[in-house]
């Protein structure tokens, strides 16, 4: 006779809060639901997880199937297991935040998804379940990794200048930076690439293009090096 627990068992879902940046914003990616619950409303990409995948696998697989989105840094956030917070059953999900490069990924709804779409941080519209207080914790972990974590690097273009970088860190910081104390401590750190490049067919004066040496970093953590801004 097979083994069978005794115990009722709820399911398991995954959520991803995805986040991208543009040249004034923090965008959140959401799809439309096209199936109860919640119908019509914006929801986080997610669904349920499949007997014989990982949860990281799942998030992924739900990740390419509603947004198209593959290989992106994606990390585990937090489990969410509030009860009745999803109407059809007892339900605990377990949520990822994704960070991508938005000119590489071109964003499209498939299976049970009307539509995608990229919206602003501070601006989102109504979430199905409990997604806007996932999206909360997300934005959190994104700041506070942000300062000890190189991981902002992921939502810019592979070439950038020092002012495009510290707009990053304002935007999701949500505050300004003393324009030559962060350059002074941004370069002292040693992890940027001098690329000996300009910007192009720009209306103000071209900066200079940097590259994050990933490399270099990786060789500087294993040395003790504490990456701070």
């Amino acid at each position: 006779m097979p083994f069978a627990y005794d115990y009722a068992r709820p399911a398991l879902t995954v959520d991803c809060v995805v986040f991208g940046l543009d040249e004034a914003d923090l965008k959140v990616l959401l799809i439309q639901r096209d199936l109860e619950p919640f119908a019509g409303r914006w929801a986080l990409p997610g669904g349920f997880i499949h007997m014989d995948e990982t949860l990281d696998q799942a998030a992924r697989r739900e990740l390419q199937e509603e947004t198209g989105l593959a290989k992106v840094f994606l990390e585990q956030l937090y489990t969410v297991s509030d009860i009745g917070r999803d109407p059809r059953e007892r339900v605990v999900t377990v949520a990822y935040y994704a960070l991508v490069r938005l000119g590489d990924h071109h964003v499209q709804a498939a299976t049970d998804a009307r539509n995608a779409a990229w919206f602003s941080a501070d601006d989102l519209p109504r979430l199905a379940f409990d997604h806007d207080v996932i999206v909360s914790m997300a934005l959190q972990r994104l700041q506070g990794k942000l300062r000890y974590q190189p991981i902002g690097f992921e939502l810019l273009p592979p070439k950038f200048s020092l002012t495009r970088l510290q707009q990053m860190y304002e935007i999701i910081l949500e505050r300004p930076l003393d324009k030559r104390n962060f350059r002074k401590k941004v370069l002292s750190l040693d992890i940027l690439e001098d690329l000996e490049e300009v910007e192009q067919d720009v209306a103000h004066r071209a900066a200079r293009l940097y590259r994050f040496d990933e490399r270099k970093y990786r060789q500087k953590i294993n040395d003790g090096f504490n990456f701070e801004l």
